[in-house]
């Protein structure tokens, strides 16, 4: 990706040699983003738990209600959710391993791991593991990008921004990863939409001029939601993984002060479209 020497559009150049010169460019690409590191974002960060994902059929029915099911026994957390009534998705955190960098690449391997960790929980746990599809499980670190990244970041070059996890990439904590995303294509369109849903007959110059301040509006209004998600986010990470009882006394402490309030952030509105 490169910026054109006459216009300063960006330029984006696909695997196939081909390039599509653009006018904007929304980076919506996820934890290894090609278009953050074009803004000169720093590389996002592991937490310390790995996670297995895999899916698993069960040709007679499944009978679990249509919602998201967690259990968590020690430091061990598995969950699940029906696709269909005959299809579950489900992950399980994992401590890291020695033999972590080999086992990911071995699908056998990894569901043999995660079966292990979690003996002891209930049958139709385990069941679900062991019978799961191979083709489709796999294991990854769970990443971040820190608060302080998200409150000094630099989220625009030229016509070029990110949203969702190529953003503000965040652990699972609170569940609010995909919900952000969400909200940052809403005030992201209505910040677009304001000054460019009509055809004033500008220049291209003041074309420019108008998408870098509609994404600057737009970054002005996300970062203070995205900090305080994304501190909750990780303080909470911290609380839950923490092994030390004086740190999750303190990080409690801290989490109640600054968020008295622990569900206030699912009732954000970001307005209309």
């Amino acid at each position: 990706m490169k910026l054109d020497e006459t216009t300063s559009f960006p330029i984006l150049e696909a695997k196939n040699k081909r390039s599509i010169k653009a006018k904007v460019v929304i980076g919506c690409d996820g934890s290894n983003s090609v278009v953050a590191n074009f803004l000169q974002l720093n590389p996002t960060k592991a937490l310390g738990p790995r996670v297995v994902r895999g899916f698993t059929s069960y040709p007679s029915g499944h009978g679990f209600p249509p919602e998201f099911s967690r259990i968590k026994i020690g430091n061990i957390v598995c969950g699940r959710i029906p696709v269909t009534d005959k299809l579950v998705v489900w992950l399980t955190s994992l401590h890291h391993n020695s033999q972590d960098s080999k086992i990911s690449k071995d699908k056998e391997a990894i569901a043999r791991f995660a079966l292990e960790s979690i003996d002891e929980f209930p049958e139709d746990w385990k069941e679900m593991v062991k019978n799961c599809d191979l083709s489709f499980i796999y294991m990854s670190n769970l990443r971040y990008r820190p608060p302080w990244e998200i409150l000094f970041g630099k989220f625009r070059r030229n016509t070029v921004t990110v949203t969702g996890d190529a953003m503000h990439l965040m652990g699972p904590y609170i569940g609010q990863g995909a919900c952000s995303a969400l909200e940052d294509a809403v005030v992201l369109g209505r910040c677009l939409g304001k000054k460019l849903g009509q055809d004033r007959g500008l220049d291209e110059v003041c074309r420019i001029r108008d998408i870098e301040e509609s994404i600057d509006e737009y970054v002005r209004e996300r970062r203070k939601r995205l900090v305080a998600l994304s501190t909750q986010t990780y303080l909470t990470g911290l609380f839950v993984e923490s092994s030390s009882g004086f740190m999750k006394m303190m990080l409690l402490l801290l989490l109640t002060i600054l968020f008295y309030d622990q569900i206030r952030h699912t009732s954000f509105d970001c307005g209309l479209l």
